[in-house]
């Protein structure tokens, strides 16, 4: 295994390993609602203290280019560590009580450090020269990977859900493991030195046109993806009941789930990532919104049909949904300044998660109000916007610097 190899491989696991620390929450939070008769509220806090942290954490870190001023191993160590510790102190607190979403709160903030982090990190190994460039498929292995971890919270589930303390041990356990590991990764040839600290910079992927419509276009695809991530087992589970038993809809349903973010993600973040730099970012970008989008349309109005036909529609919702992701990242490094593409990630990482916060919580708005065979319809727009601006790019001359000029 040549050096290449085994430092992405290592990173990959590493950024997983950390980052199960926010995905247990989806798994905890059923657990803890069953031992202590948390309220809503409570539960609701204890998932969103964490995606509100990751925001402050990101614009912090994109304001004072931490991901470009820091060495990216210790960066990551330091945040790993910090992120650990916030979350083994959660066996010591009440969890009905404030301390526990202060906790989640940190523990958000630190995977500032360690998921655009791994991005910036892998791009350092891209090739980009003699035309075979694959920074598309480097960063869709790590957002693929992110992506299949996401989601076994549904499986763990789909069997009965596992204890909470078992969970918050063995996730702050592997975080450690990854902070002590990370610092064997070796950075790539394009590591980049150091800049001086400028406050603008961060700002500065909104001023220069070609990467404000790669800009543009990420903030469309979030606009549908974690809505739909957040709330299609629920849709699941509830079309599913109308045909099975409430005992084997709640089973399949979840098991879907599964199948449908982590299995059908994965393998459209390594096969977009493949096919977008031999045929272009804004080419597969311009597709996965156009098929994720139909979905979205077309999803509803299979409500309460055949199980067998939803799950074959919503798993490739699953693969065109987050396809697209890994490419926007992809487009921003290959269009920003070297010593700058950690700090432009993390800005682009950050509006996008802000924005989520907002789609996530409109959904049972729309499912109120329109019922569930139309209330997908509200994520449409962020596909249709996010194709006009990849197009937009696509014309632009900047977009020769896309995947060796294959745009």
């Amino acid at each position: 295994m040549n050096t290449k190899t085994a430092s992405l491989a290592l990173l990959a696991v590493c950024q997983v390993a950390t980052m199960a620390l926010w995905f247990s929450a989806t798994a905890v939070v059923p657990s803890l609602q069953a031992e202590f008769s948390i309220g809503p509220a409570q539960a609701s806090l204890l998932t969103s203290a964490v995606n509100f942290g990751f925001v402050f954490g990101t614009l912090t870190s994109a304001i004072l280019g931490l991901a470009d001023r820091v060495e990216p191993r210790r960066f990551f160590m330091l945040s790993a560590l910090v992120a650990t510790s916030a979350n083994a102190a959660i066996l010591g607190v009440d969890p009905t009580g404030n301390g526990i979403i202060i906790l989640r709160f940190l523990t958000g903030a630190c995977m500032a450090g360690v998921y655009p982090l791994g991005m910036k990190m892998a791009t350092t190994w891209a090739r980009k020269n003699g035309g075979r460039g694959d920074m598309g498929l480097l960063i869709g292995i790590l957002v693929g990977a992110v992506t299949l971890g996401s989601s076994a919270p549904h499986l763990f589930n789909a069997f009965g859900g596992v204890d909470w303390r078992f969970t918050v041990a063995t996730g702050s356990a592997s975080s450690l493991a990854a902070a002590l590991l990370i610092n064997l990764f070796r950075n790539g040839p394009n590591h980049a030195k150091s800049p001086r600290f400028d406050a603008k910079v961060a700002f500065s992927g909104f001023r220069v046109p070609s990467m404000r419509l790669a800009n543009f276009g990420y903030l469309g695809h979030m606009w549908e993806l974690y809505a739909m991530w957040a709330w299609l087992g629920v849709f699941l589970d509830v079309s599913f009941r109308l045909s099975m038993s409430d005992g084997d809809a709640t089973f399949w349903a979840r098991s879907a789930t599964f199948a449908v973010i982590g299995v059908g993600g994965g393998i459209g973040c390594l096969g977009a990532g493949f096919l977008a730099d031999r045929l272009g970012r804004t080419t597969i970008t311009i597709g996965a919104m156009t098929l994720s989008g139909s979905c979205a349309v077309l999803a509803g109005f299979l409500f309460g049909s055949s199980p067998v036909l939803l799950f074959a529609l919503c798993f490739v919702w699953g693969v065109t949904i987050v396809a697209d992701s890994a490419q926007f990242s992809a487009s921003i490094a290959e269009l920003s300044a070297p010593e700058h593409i950690g700090t432009m990630l993390t800005m682009q990482t950050a509006l996008g998660f802000l924005l989520t916060l907002l789609t996530i919580h409109l959904m049972p708005l729309a499912v109120e109000g329109m019922g569930w065979r139309y209330a997908f319809l509200v994520l449409v727009p962020g596909p249709i916007f996010g194709v006009w601006a990849m197009a937009r790019l696509r014309i632009h001359p900047d977009a020769l610097k896309l995947a060796n000029g294959r745009r």
